[in-house]
Formats: structure tokens, C-alpha cells, sequence
């Protein structure tokens, strides 16, 4: 008698989350898998929407600043700065030179505490727990900054519809400063522990590979699009508050993987620190708010979009004006979001074991992707 030694196999859907912890916040993958092999996937959100665009539409201007706080809550002051351009554009306001170099600077600390998040949960991705404390150490000094300037730690509510709240501290010129080594001295440092290390390299290399016109036909933006190899960034390109007349490189990557990825955000760092060391010789005395009318903001009839390189991307804001205290409408492009796009691109064909390494490396924020 012949044996029958065929089989058939069937595809397993695998889940990960809302509560998984390396989903990086309530985020849920649905995974359909072959073995050790990933078919597809189907990523579901909307567990943290707060429906933060419609709120807008029932608070004044000086309020929704506050909401965009907690958007991307790594990227506060970048959040805050893209809608107050949006609303000076739709007013014609011309925001005096200090506040635009203040902006810069703390938009580029800001910059650097996010991707020493990044670093952090990344490395815990990979499987090392020391990258976390590294990230740590460097972001409380800068988080102590932070909470000198405005009063908080994190939802800072500092800048405003042209210019800032207040002027920075008397020794705020001397704090930054004096924080820049310390901030350059852990950079390297965390470069040293994981750029050429022997298990990470093998865990990030090859590992969810994004061609560069895969990303653009997917609409990503940020270290994502660069790390393929595209030298786009909105400070470069679309040139806004004085990066103009700072001198800075735009790290691109050649393989699109998640090694690259994880790359360009370190070496955006050490950009970071350039651009911070030149506005601070740069910055000048004066105002730090344009002249407003008094009593509420009312902007006149119309609608005005900017946007921003947030530290995962382009990051925009379209606001429409009937003239009253309160915005008609509030529109937000979150990079996280539109960096979801390629999710189901990077894990198709990839293995299990490789999927939150690949979610690890496109750095997303739930709350800029439900809002």
C-alpha cells in the first residue's frame, strides 16, 4: 500500500495587540502567516482617536495649542510650532527674529529628546535594554531644559500665535550650552553601544527593506523616506523660521532597511546639535511676540496650510477662518499616520521574529495616528 506523504498547510492569522507592548502604544497587527513567514498584514487604529480636529472647532486659537501638545507627545514643540505658522500665515503675521531662533532651538532639542526615545525602544525592539537607559540619561537633562522654559516637562503650551508665551530665562543661552557637550558626549556614546554592534547588526540589516520609490508612491516622509535614499526635508526644501541661514547635512541612507533607518535618526542628532550651536551664537535681543490686535484672535475669512519637519516627518496643518475666535476647521497630517502606509509593504515576506523590529523602525506616535 502507498503512503500519501503530501500535506497541506493553511495560513495561521496571528494577533498583536492593542496590548502587546512593542506595538509602541495601542496599536493592533493583524498577521496572516505561513510558517515563520508573514502573508499578510492588516493593521487596525482608532483605539486612542480623542477626535482632537473636531475639538478645535470649539476652542479659541490660544487653546488649541494645547491639544496639539498631545498629538505626537515626542514632538510637543513641533506640534505647537506648525499650527501657530498656520494661523500666521492666515493672519500675515510676521513673527519677530528672536522668537524664530528660540523656535529653532527648542524645535531641534526636541527633536533630539524624540529620537533618543526612539533609540531607546528600538534597542528594547532588538532585544537590549541598555539602549534605554542611555536614551533616558541624555533626555532628562534636556527635559529639565525644557521645564525651565515653559513650566512642564512635556505638554508645554510655550509658543504662540506669533512668537512665544514669554522670553526664554535670564541663563538660557549659558543652560543650552553648557548641555550641548553632555547632549553630543551620550550621542556618541549610543552610537559606540549599537552602530556596529554584533547582534544588532544582523537583527537590522536586510530586515524590512523600503525602496525609495516604494516610499514615495506610499507618501512616507521623515527618516523613512531618507533612509531609502531620498534627501527630502521640509527644512531644506521648504525652508521656514531662519534654517535658511543655518549650515546643516541631511543624512540619507543607501538600503532603506531598518538598520538605515535607525542610522539616519543618529545622525540627525549630531545635525541637531549644529544647528542649535549656530542659533544660539545667532540669537538676537528683542521682542519675542509680533504685534497682536487686543482681546481674542479673530483671523480674517480664509484657510492657510503649513507644515513642518517634525522628527518622523512632514508634519501639516490646514486651518480654515470665518473670521471668529474659533477655527471653522482644523485639518492635521500626522506623519505617523501616513507613515503607516508601508507598514504591510516592510512585513510582507518578512518573519515573525523580524515584525517588531520593523514596526520599531517606522517610530510611530499613536496619538499623531488617531488624533
Amino acid at each position: 500500500m502507498a503512503i500519501d506523504s503530501s500535506f497541506n498547510t493553511v495560513d495561521m492569522m496571528v494577533n498583536m495587540g492593542p496590548q502587546h507592548p512593542s506595538t509602541h502604544g495601542v496599536f493592533r497587527m493583524v498577521l496572516t502567516v505561513d510558517g515563520e513567514r508573514i502573508v499578510n498584514a492588516e493593521p487596525y487604529i482608532g483605539y486612542l482617536h480623542r477626535g482632537t480636529e473636531k475639538l478645535c472647532e470649539g476652542q479659541n486659537y490660544r487653546q488649541c495649542i494645547e491639544l496639539f501638545d498631545r498629538l505626537d507627545y515626542l514632538s510637543n514643540f513641533n506640534n505647537e510650532l506648525v499650527f501657530c505658522m498656520a494661523v500666521e500665515k492666515l493672519m500675515g503675521l510676521e513673527v519677530p527674529q528672536r522668537a524664530q531662533y528660540i523656535r529653532v532651538i527648542l524645535s531641534e532639542l526636541n527633536r533630539i529628546t524624540s529620537h533618543l526615545m526612539f533609540y531607546g525602544a528600538f534597542g528594547a525592539d532588538a532585544g537590549a535594554i541598555t539602549p534605554f537607559l542611555y536614551g533616558f540619561r541624555e533626555r532628562e537633562r534636556t527635559q529639565a531644559l525644557f521645564e525651565s522654559v515653559s513650566g512642564a516637562r512635556m505638554m508645554h503650551g510655550y509658543f504662540r500665535v506669533g512668537g512665544l508665551a514669554q522670553d526664554v530665562p535670564a541663563d538660557f543661552v549659558k543652560n543650552v550650552k553648557e548641555l550641548m557637550p553632555f547632549l553630543y558626549q551620550g550621542i556618541k556614546e549610543m552610537d559606540d553601544l549599537l552602530s556596529e554592534n554584533d547582534v544588532f547588526l544582523p537583527r537590522t540589516k536586510g530586515v524590512g527593506v523600503l525602496t525609495a520609490a516604494e516610499a514615495i508612491d506610499l507618501g512616507v516622509s521623515g527618516p523613512i523616506l531618507r533612509a531609502c535614499g531620498v534627501a527630502e526635508d521640509l527644512r531644506r526644501s521648504d525652508p521656514y523660521l531662519v534654517y535658511d541661514r543655518l549650515e546643516f547635512d541631511v543624512p540619507v541612507g543607501q538600503n532603506g532597511d531598518c538598520y538605515d533607518r535607525y542610522w539616519v535618526r543618529m545622525q540627525e542628532m549630531y545635525e541637531s546639535l549644529k544647528i542649535i550651536g549656530q542659533a544660539i551664537e545667532q540669537l538676537p535681543d528683542g521682542p519675542i511676540v509680533a504685534q497682536l490686535p487686543r482681546g481674542m484672535l479673530r483671523p480674517p475669512k480664509g484657510e492657510a496650510y503649513a507644515r513642518g519637519e517634525n522628527p518622523r516627518g512632514e508634519f501639516g496643518v490646514y486651518v480654515v477662518s470665518e473670521g471668529r475666535d474659533k477655527p471653522y476647521r482644523v485639518k492635521i497630517r500626522g506623519p505617523s499616520f501616513c507613515n503607516l502606509m508601508a507598514l504591510k509593504t516592510l512585513l510582507k515576506d518578512a518573519y515573525i521574529a523580524d515584525s517588531v523590529v520593523i514596526l520599531g523602525s517606522v517610530d510611530i506616535v499613536l496619538g499623531d495616528v488617531d488624533r
